[in-house]
Parts: C-alpha cells; structure tokens; sequence
C-alpha cells in the first residue's frame, strides 16, 4: 500500500507510466503525429505514391487512400490517434481532403516544435494558431471562382469530380468522372439537398479495362439465379427475407419405415406443400422471387415447373437495397404475398462479363443507379472504388454548398501569402504562431511539386511571385514541364466546404495535442498473452 516510490508514481498502480513538461509529453506526441503525416504526404496529389499494407488479418492493400490508410494501420499512438480521428471526422463530414487534413495537422505540429524550442510557451502557439485558423476561413470567401448551377447536369457534375477522381487515378479520370455524373444524375431527387450517396451502388467484374466500364438504371446483383429461368420482362417481384424451404419442427424425432411404399409416401406431404405454397405464389402474379436467406432444392423444382425466377441475396443490407428498388416489401412469413408488399421491374436478366454472372434489376424510375466497374485486379477495383467514392461525396458536399476554389495548391499559397501579410500587422508573440501557420499551409505545394518531379524551392518561390502579382489561380502544373499553371482555367477545382472543414479538423486536432502537457498510462489490463504457435495443449 505505502510504496516507496515518491511523486506521481506513488499514485499509480504498478505498471503504470508517467510522462510530463515540453521534452517527455509534448514533443513526443507532436513526435508521433509527424511520423503519421510523414506516411500519408508522399501520397498527395495525382502522382501521389501507393502505400502496400498487410492487415492484422493478411488482407493486402495497395492503395494511396489516406482514409483506408490510417484505419488499416491501427494506430496505437494516443496523440496520433486524435490526428486519426480528425481524418475520419473528415471522411464522414466530406468523404475528401482526408489527406489535407493529416499533412496540415503534421506540418502545424512541426512549426509548433520549432517554436517550442525556441522557448515560445504553447499557449502563444495555441493562440496564434486560433486567430490564424480564423483569418485563414475568412479569406477563402473571396477566392471561389466557379460554382456548379445545375445538378442535374451531367457536364457540370463532371467538372466536380474530376479533380477528386484524378488525385485518385490519374488517366481514368474523363471515364470515371463520367460514370460518376451519369449515375449521380439518374438518382439525383427533386430536392437535390436530399441526394444519398447509398443510391450509387459499385459492382465490380474482374476482366477487361476500366474504359469498359458502364452504368445501369437499377441494380446489378453480381451473382447468377438460382434456377433455369435467367430472364423476365415486365414482373412483379416478391421479396422473402427468410428464405424458401420447408420449417423445421423444434423437437427432433426418429421416423421408423418399413417398406418402400412408406419411403415414397414420406416426403409427398412435404412436397404437397411447397407445391401449394410456390402455386400460391405464381396465382398472385408474381415472376421473380428474392430470398433473403436459402431455397431449398424442392423449393427450386417448383420455382422452375411455374417458370418463375429466383435470386438468393444473403447480405441483408443489399436485400433492403433491392426492396427499396423494385418498390416492395420483405416478407418474413411462408405464404403468398399481399397486393401490396409486391414490387415491379421493368426487366430482370442475367448478363455475363468476363465469365462472370451479372443479374441486373431495371426499374422505370430507378431510385438507385449501380456502376459496373471493370479492371484486370481485385487491388485495382478496390482502388477504383475508393476513387468513385470520393467522387460520390464530392457531388453529395455540392448539393449542399455549390461553390469550388482553385486546385493545385493555388487556395493554400494564396492563403500563405495573405496570412503572411497578416501576420506582419500581429502584436506580441502570437505574431510568430501566424507566420508559422502560413509557412504550413506550404505543405501542399510544395508536395505536389516534389510528387511530380519538381524542385519546390523552384516551385514555392514562382508562385509566390505570380501571387504577389495578383494572379491568384495560379498553382502546380503537373502534367507538364513547366511549373505553373492557372488552375481555375484548366478545371482543377476543389470543393469550397471540403477545404474550410479539412482547416478546422486538423486545426482543432493540432491544439488539441499542444494542450496536453503529460501524459499517464495505467498498466494494460488483460491476463498473460499466449504463447507462439497456438494452445498449449500438444494434441
């Protein structure tokens, strides 16, 4: 009880950890929080680099997505993981600008550190970080220079997404950008404040080249049917959620058969049954039948003696998906459905790609709208996905806020430049903490320059110049030899909001780990851990 440790271990159980002041606590978290920035930088912009991760379950990902990034890497780090959520706070508000967020936040703690050397105390970092961070939103208003006028525009949605698509897949981006808008477009409500990124399903089909890839109104269930009747036209669809197959009794009994008579006279009830039952279900008028769970193999002859089509869906979630497009009801009962729980489709057929089955749902006024991706590799659709996905975010952060800011890192060094002449205007030590904010939003730039093969000393400076001029679009060139070009000329367009919730996320993350000043860790609870190679028992 009385130990003899003196301090704060005295306090602690034992096996607890304590750490405190500016060298133990805050600089090994800001430590922590730029090794996490440092994996997810390299992979910013269109010729960002892929990160190979091997999961805790030996799943492989290839993929330069910071979300997938920072939840496959399991970050144990306490202040990392405050960077971390940030991301993913992100991810769900705006499903882009993840990676701004993680860089920013990283390359804020470094100027932070260097501060904090320098003997500058936190709380004048905070506060310049605070006043900066809300100079910095003010003056991204006046920097919009497009804003999308129709939703229902297949042209303008394409010009929304294109930027976030390309960061993503560079040379993909007209096909998919595309895809995207003439799905986007099909599903789009009356309302477009309304629009829900659920509505654009992805199916992917191994085979073929992404240029190959198409959109359907309606679903695409990538499984063939369960009988031999492959396609219907104009039929009423009846959904069962918990299979087709006779009940079983709760009580088990044995069944004594003496002769074969009895043998054959065994299952003719059984089978009198389901007839009656699928019979029931073809008089109501129904030509395809969904079961949420299994149909059993008499179930099945049945289905194929009245011709009526039947799919098995086992996720219960796309099951919802398919009643919600063909307007019916799940049923949960064995008997015929009622007028009402019935849906439609217009046809409901089964195509093949690539050897693989395709059963696509169509629907007159598809509430949902499915992309049908191709590609040669399970990691290259997966990464196809994640893009398309981005892409769906962007148009859902466009029904709410329409209006987009130059790309290509024009936006973060025309606020360098303002906030840096800001800055200079600043009493006291907050003055610093200003200027340091500026020289961190210089991340993106001079990420992309060195990303593409660019010096960024060459690269910072040029902008500078041009901005200083007044030419405020002016940003990274990519693509070409030379260093700049006009962003908002050449259709590389951020998102506005994305951009101001990408600032506040990582900002609120930032003084967030430069409030804490120490840090203490209980010993982990849990018993011993198990030994290499599995039990202990030999046999």
């Amino acid at each position: 009880m009385f130990n003899q440790q003196v301090g704060i271990q005295s306090l602690l159980k034992e096996g607890g950890r304590h750490f405190s002041g500016v060298d133990e606590a805050l600089l090994r978290n800001i430590e922590a929080c730029k090794n996490l920035a440092q994996i997810t930088k390299t992979s910013l912009g269109p010729y960002g680099m892929n990160k190979l991760i091997v999961n805790h379950l030996g799943k492989h990902f290839v993929t330069s997505d910071t979300n997938t990034m920072v939840t496959e890497l399991e970050v144990m780090h306490p202040a990392a993981k405050l960077v971390v959520m940030a991301a993913k706070s992100q991810e769900q508000e705006c499903g882009d600008c993840t990676n701004l967020v993680v860089s920013f936040a990283g390359e804020l703690l470094q100027r932070a550190e260097e501060l904090l050397k320098e003997g500058i105390h936190a709380v004048d970092v905070l506060k310049g970080y605070e006043l900066a961070r809300t100079k910095a939103l003010d003056f991204l208003e006046p920097l919009k220079v497009w804003n999308c006028t129709d939703l229902k525009s297949q042209e303008q949605l394409q010009k929304c997404v294109k930027t976030a698509i390309s960061s993503k897949q560079l040379g993909f981006e007209a096909p998919l950008a595309r895809l995207v808008a003439q799905a986007c477009v099909q599903v789009m409500p009356p309302t477009p404040s309304k629009f829900d990124v659920d509505n654009v399903r992805v199916t992917k089909v191994q085979g073929g080249n992404p240029e190959t890839s198409f959109v359907i109104e309606g679903m695409a269930i990538a499984r063939g049917p369960s009988g031999v009747v492959a396609s219907k036209e104009k039929a009423k669809v009846a959904v069962y959620a918990s299979g087709i197959e006779s009940q079983s009794t709760e009580t088990k009994g044995t069944v004594l058969l003496e002769s074969a008579e009895q043998l054959q006279n065994y299952t003719k009830g059984e089978e009198a049954r389901m007839d009656e039952f699928i019979k029931s279900i073809k008089d109501a008028g129904v030509d395809v039948v969904i079961s949420g769970g299994s149909i059993s193999e008499i179930a099945g002859h049945f289905l194929n003696k009245y011709k009526i089509m039947a799919l098995k869906i086992t996720s219960k979630f796309e099951l919802r998906r398919v009643c919600r497009t063909v307007g019916a009801t799940s049923i949960i009962r064995t008997g015929p459905p009622l007028p009402e729980e019935l849906g439609y489709v217009e046809s409901c057929k089964v195509e093949e790609y690539a050897s693989q089955k395709l059963t696509v749902l169509k629907t007159r006024d598809a509430k949902i709208s499915t992309i049908v991706l191709r590609s040669a590799s399970p990691n290259i659709l997966d990464e196809l996905e994640r893009a398309i996905d981005n892409a769906v975010n962007v148009v859902r952060c466009v029904c709410k806020d329409p209006h987009f800011l130059p790309g290509a890192g024009a936006t973060e060094i025309e606020l360098a430049h303002q906030l840096q002449q800001f800055g200079a205007t600043v009493p006291g030590l907050d003055q610093y903490a200003v200027l340091k904010f500026a020289e961190a939003l210089e991340v993106v730039p001079k990420i992309l320059a060195e990303n593409s093969g660019h010096s960024h000393v060459d690269a910072i400076t040029a902008l500078y110049a041009d901005h200083q001029k007044g030419k405020k679009n002016m940003g990274i060139d990519v693509d070409t030899g030379s260093i700049l070009l006009d962003a908002a000329e050449n259709g590389i367009l951020d998102h506005a909001e994305s951009k101001k919730w990408a600032i506040r996320f990582a900002v609120d993350a930032v003084l967030t780990v430069l409030q804490v000043d120490q840090i203490i860790m209980s010993k982990q609870a849990g018993g011993p851990k198990a030994p290499e190679g599995g039990g202990r028992d030999a046999d």
